[in-house]
């Protein structure tokens, strides 16, 4: 529909220690931090969805773009990564703000930690838990219509990225 090649993945296929500079400095970037920086670098858009904890993101999440911001290989400038893409957001929880304040300090980390183009358009689904269908569809039809408007943003936007 999009007229997207589109790659899931999953955090937890990217186990890394907490982010530690001494660790970095004694053993380097750890070997699923290369190679998760390497997955987003081979895309011109990211979508990143995420669950909310305590009004913020999650550790997994924090810690894994932690690692990703320090992975330079080559002649690579730093934060390579999050340069030359662009990356749109989503949150689900259960509570009736739907992830929203977990956007907030995803967004801060990305524009202002790493230099990353974020799309305004984001999207928070609340009531997670009953939101989707069994074909983990949104059930709601504002709700459908607005991931269809953030994800064809996110597309045409990285395709005119991408354009040389």
């Amino acid at each position: 529909r999009l007229n997207a090649e589109v790659t899931l993945i999953s955090l937890a296929d990217y186990p890394m220690p907490i982010y530690n500079g001494d660790e970095e400095v004694a053993s380097g970037p750890p070997q699923h931090a290369v190679a998760l920086k390497r997955m987003i670098a081979a895309h011109a858009g990211v979508f990143i969805a995420s669950p909310e904890y305590n009004a913020s993101m999650t550790p997994l999440l924090k810690n894994s773009l932690d690692w990703v911001s320090r992975v330079r290989e080559g002649r690579e400038p730093p934060l390579a990564a999050y340069r030359d893409r662009v990356f749109a957001l989503g949150a689900a929880s259960n509570g009736t703000l739907g992830g929203m304040r977990s956007l907030i300090a995803l967004r801060q980390m990305l524009e202002l930690g790493c230099g990353a183009l974020v799309l305004p358009e984001q999207i928070a689904v609340r009531e997670a838990a009953d939101a989707f269908d069994e074909a983990d569809n949104l059930k709601d039809e504002r709700s459908a219509r607005l991931m269809t408007s953030v994800a064809r943003r996110l597309v045409d936007t990285a395709q005119r990225l991408a354009q040389p």
